[in-house]
């Protein structure tokens, strides 16, 4: 199972350029926690020199006290999505979520807003675990990457999306093999088979195509199967000829080979062998 590569984008200077901020001098002040009201540049500059000196949490609890001290100014709108970024940083993944989702739900239209589904999709991915365990987090990611995609297709975020969804399919691919191979295992060669299906029909570009073909011939054969065996073999041998999964799947079938089918007089003779 490949793994899955972490913060693929300059995220820092993606959002800071897209704003159009720059660093602020001076010392750091007014990054306390406790609701001291401030003007709302001086508020939001202390979130910045935060950020600046990767004090995340600091940062992301400023850029939110810039929202709640001063809701309806523009500010306020820079601040919720710096506020995702500085909670992304500090990898506190559900608040960046949430944040990102609040930008979005008060702002669905502003320019913006690509980046704020890309926050989302990163929040999700983050997380992703290892196979063996539970991949609702997963399927969120792959979603939350389609969603990007598909609303804006032409941006630098759904370009690295897309590259995402392909290795977040593998790594669902590579789910739906552990728990067939656990299945095959203990003999139960039904839901073994299921398994295996789902990655042919759903995952088949990924890198566990070949390995399921080569499980489902041999899930086949213990159900008796042959003939779907020998069809789930043919498949392999066509699309991946070269692989060490076809030769085992050659070598399962020339072990239990697909019997012809018996002329009807061969089939009156096993009834009725005396001809009576």
């Amino acid at each position: 199972m490949r793994s899955l590569p972490t913060r693929p984008l300059a995220l820092g200077a993606v959002v800071l350029s897209a704003f159009g901020l720059s660093a602020c001098a001076g010392s750091n002040q007014g990054a306390d926690i406790p609701y001291v009201a401030r003007d709302v540049s001086t508020l939001y500059m202390a979130a910045k020199q935060r950020l600046d000196r990767r004090q995340y949490k600091q940062a992301a609890a400023l850029f939110d006290e810039v929202e709640r001290q001063h809701p309806y100014s523009v500010w306020a709108r820079r601040a919720q999505l710096m506020s995702a970024f500085s909670y992304y940083l500090n990898t506190d993944y559900t608040e960046s979520i949430q944040s990102a989702q609040r930008f979005l739900a008060v702002h669905p239209g502003n320019r913006d807003a690509p980046y704020a589904y890309y926050l989302i999709a990163l929040g999700y991915y983050e997380q992703i675990t290892d196979v063996t365990r539970d991949q609702k987090i997963t399927q969120q990611a792959l979603d939350a990457l389609g969603e990007l995609s598909r609303r804006y297709p032409n941006t630098r975020y759904a370009a690295d999306a897309r590259l995402k969804v392909d290795l977040v399919r593998d790594h669902l691919a590579g789910k739906e093999m552990e728990v067939g191979r656990f299945y095959g295992r203990r003999g139960q060669w039904l839901a073994a088979t299921m398994r295996y299906r789902a990655v042919v029909d759903q995952f088949q570009t990924t890198s566990h195509a070949p390995e399921a073909l080569m499980r489902l011939v041999e899930a086949y054969l213990n159900l008796g199967l042959r003939e779907e065996a020998r069809k789930s073999a043919a498949v392999l041998g066509a699309n991946y000829p070269g692989t060490d999964w076809y030769q085992r799947a050659y070598k399962l079938m020339g072990d239990n080979p697909v019997l012809p089918p018996q002329a009807p007089q061969d089939l009156a003779t096993e009834i009725d062998p005396v001809g009576t």
